[in-house]
């Protein structure tokens, strides 16, 4: 029995794991996945480190155009708009930063960061928010996101407009967006994660799901009668509709609601808006 605090000497080290691993070469990406999951499966790394080393490998090959928000579903803020006229958008929101457009969403001009409108509730007399603005990055949609996030690391950006190949806005992209993809989902303190919050409603009759809520609780709750023979939770039933994990954005109707996905990797759905078209 090892001494508390003390290292078994029959378990190997990390660096002997390590090597283990280094000594068969596999030759290609493939082999190098399948040696990892051979490697999870001897208890030679854990769950976590098996996703995040999948997903470190996932970003050296995937565009920015994969896990971009779209241009249609960007939160935008109009420069001709007084703050009081937007104030309660941001607040809604609960983002931390909001491109400024000028004549269309094709003319973004800068980024205003939310904590900045602090001054004007300070009781600063001549607010101007383009005076706020800091510059906007735009990167093109074909952008791997090994290079994004090493360019977001190096400039101290958090966000890039993603634009196609005609200069036009095509949608947006954050570093948690990235990051996300190698940890998974990052929770802030604006994500809910409580049991009791699984359903929570929005405006408009709309209401903000979390993807491993059961579809007993989503039938009490809409009255629908869908089947849990099949799917455990919301997640699993529009994954079988789609026979794909959706994008981010995509709006689906299964038998009288609508489905839009809110959170979404190319792994696993977190977060949907779902209501009843009239």
């Amino acid at each position: 029995m090892t001494a508390p605090g003390m290292t078994d000497p029959s378990r190997p080290s990390l660096l002997e794991r390590l090597s283990a691993l280094i000594l068969r070469e596999p030759e290609d990406r493939a082999q190098l996945l399948a040696l990892l999951r051979s490697a999870y499966q001897r208890n030679l790394l854990d769950a976590d480190a098996l996703t995040m080393i999948e997903g470190a490998l996932t970003v050296s090959e995937m565009p920015v155009r994969d896990i971009m928000i779209p241009r249609a579903q960007m939160d935008v803020i109009d420069i001709h708009q007084r703050v009081e006229e937007f104030i309660s958008q941001v607040i809604s929101t609960a983002h931390s930063r909001f491109p400024v457009i000028d004549q269309n969403r094709d003319d973004v001009i800068g980024i205003l960061l939310a904590k900045d409108l602090l001054r004007h509730y300070a009781g600063e007399e001549e607010f101007n928010v383009r005076e706020m603005l800091r510059p906007a990055v735009f990167v093109p949609e074909s952008k791997r996101l090994n290079v994004l996030l090493r360019e977001f690391r190096a400039s101290r950006n958090h966000m890039a407009i993603v634009v196609d190949e005609y200069g036009g806005v095509a949608g947006l992209v954050t570093i948690e967006d990235v990051l996300e993809q190698i940890v998974g989902e990052i929770e802030d303190e604006y994500d809910f994660d409580e049991a009791s919050d699984n359903i929570l409603p929005e405006p408009g009759g709309r209401y903000r799901v979390k993807a491993l809520t059961q579809i007993a609780d989503l039938n009490a709750a809409f009255g629908t009668h869908f089947s849990d023979q099949e799917h455990d939770t919301v997640a699993g039933l529009v994954i079988a509709h789609l026979g794909r994990v959706p994008r981010r954005g995509e709006t689906l109707a299964i038998d009288g609601l609508r489905f839009q996905v809110l959170r979404a990797d190319s792994r696993r759905v977190y977060t949907l808006l779902i209501d009843k078209p009239k």
